[in-house]
């Protein structure tokens, strides 16, 4: 009776051991909440391996829930603030969905500063950060930035090869600097997040959508889309910029060393590696609309050079709006351009 008892307290010493591990082992959960499909490539491909490596990091300290398509409530213009307020503890968002409040971090996406190279790009907003775009993200602490691919445009059924013809289209964008650019084309702008953007095209809301490729498998867009058009060496019109910040007061409480689980998956390095995440789903995107018979539609040098010509005021339209907040908006975009070409093919 006595080797039974004993070998039963043992097992049951062992068993709660065992339990008491595996908490210490999670003693740190966080909720990140982001607007896409669990099935998107931005949470497969991005998003969970940047979480599995911060859980490497901690030693198994760390747990990173992943609540997608906004499963935690809300709508996607309310993450930021979900974050600021500590409603949940991380967040990956567009900037664009709450306008004016990341005005330093705009610099990147107006085009002519940002042309088709994801990573230098990323690389570029890494550099810049701390002296120039910090002071954008008061109650939140950046994990990473990064851009996509670019504003290509999806025309449901006219074919687009100039400005001229997207004069009187409606057309869907994320972000107030790209409503600047569809105004500019002589489109009229209709903001809207991504989830909203299968609908309106069903419904005829809107004619066209500027989007990245990356996004055609998450809408199904080679179901509606016609024309998926981008200027020559896939140059894009304008872009959009992320974020993947927590709450600051979560962040402040944290001992160093899980900060530094954080910081360590999140260096310039990993910003780059974001880059060639976001261009493999672009060409996979638009492999999966060409193979459905759609018309890939890449633009001359000539006609690019129409777009481009044609988009030159929104970055003065920019310097000034931010110039008047005390700013020096002329040279952030010289410093962006400078910076985004210290990076290219590095």
């Amino acid at each position: 009776m006595r080797l039974k008892t004993l070998l039963t307290t043992i097992a049951v010493g062992a068993v709660s051991v065992a339990m008491a591990g595996s908490v210490a082992a999670q003693e740190y959960t966080f909720k990140l909440h982001h607007m896409l499909p669990a099935t998107s490539p931005a949470q497969k491909s991005m998003l969970e391996p940047w979480a599995a490596q911060v859980e490497e990091n901690s030693g198994g300290r760390v747990k990173i829930e992943m609540f997608p398509a906004m499963t935690l409530g809300g709508t996607p213009p309310e993450l930021v603030q979900q974050a600021r307020d500590g409603v949940v503890d991380i967040i990956w968002t567009v900037n664009g969905y709450t306008p004016g409040q990341f005005p330093r971090t705009e610099v990147f996406e107006l085009p002519g500063v940002y042309l088709n190279d994801i990573s230098a790009a990323n690389k570029a907003m890494y550099d810049m950060f701390d002296e120039y775009l910090a002071d954008d993200y008061k109650g939140l602490e950046v994990m990473w930035l990064h851009v996509h691919a670019g504003q290509a445009i999806m025309s449901v059924d006219t074919e687009i090869r100039s400005p001229e013809d997207m004069s009187g289209l409606k057309i869907r964008i994320p972000s107030r600097t790209g409503g600047w650019v569809i105004e500019a084309l002589g489109a009229s702008p209709i903001a809207m997040p991504v989830p909203e953007v299968p609908a309106a095209l069903s419904k005829k809301v809107v004619d066209a959508t500027f989007l990245p490729w990356e996004i055609i498998p998450v809408i199904k867009a080679q179901d509606q889309i016609q024309y998926f058009i981008e200027g020559a060496n896939e140059t894009r019109f304008g872009t959009t910029t992320f974020q993947v910040s927590m709450n600051q007061g979560k962040w402040d409480s944290l001992p160093d060393d899980i900060k530094a689980a954080f910081k360590d998956a999140s260096g310039r390095e990993w910003w780059d590696e974001v880059g060639n995440v976001w261009r493999a789903g672009d060409d996979f995107g638009i492999k999966m609309a060409e193979d459905s018979g759609r018309e890939h539609i890449m633009l001359s040098e000539e006609e690019t050079n129409a777009f481009i010509t044609a988009l030159e005021p929104v970055q003065d339209r920019w310097i000034e709006e931010v110039t008047a907040k005390g700013m020096d908006g002329a040279a952030l975009v010289e410093m962006a351009k400078e910076t985004i070409a210290e990076n290219t093919d590095k």
